[in-house]
C-alpha cells in the first residue's frame, strides 16, 4: 500500500525527492504520514482538499481489500 501512496504522491509533486511516508500500523489499521517540500504541499491538497479527498478515496479502497482502516496525513 505504501508503494502505491508513495506513486501517487510523487507523480502530483515537482519534487519528488522531498516525499518521505512514513508508516505506522496498528493491529486493524494503518496511518500514513505524509511529508512534502512546502512548495508542493498545495497540490497534493488541491483546491478545496479535493486532491487529499481523492487519494485518501483510492488508498481506502485498497485498504479495503486488505481488512484495514486507513488514515493519511499531509504534513508540511
Amino acid at each position: 500500500m505504501e508503494q502505491a501512496l508513495r506513486t501517487i504522491i510523487e507523480s502530483i509533486v515537482s519534487e519528488p525527492s522531498q516525499v518521505s511516508i512514513n508508516e505506522v500500523e496498528g493491529e486493524r489499521s494503518i496511518v500514513y504520514e505524509v511529508k512534502v517540500s512546502e512548495s508542493d504541499m498545495g497540490k497534493v491538497i488541491g483546491k478545496e482538499g479535493r486532491i487529499a479527498k481523492a487519494i485518501r478515496t483510492v488508498m481506502k479502497a485498497i485498504a479495503a481489500k486488505e481488512n484495514k482502516r486507513i488514515t493519511i496525513e499531509f504534513i508540511g
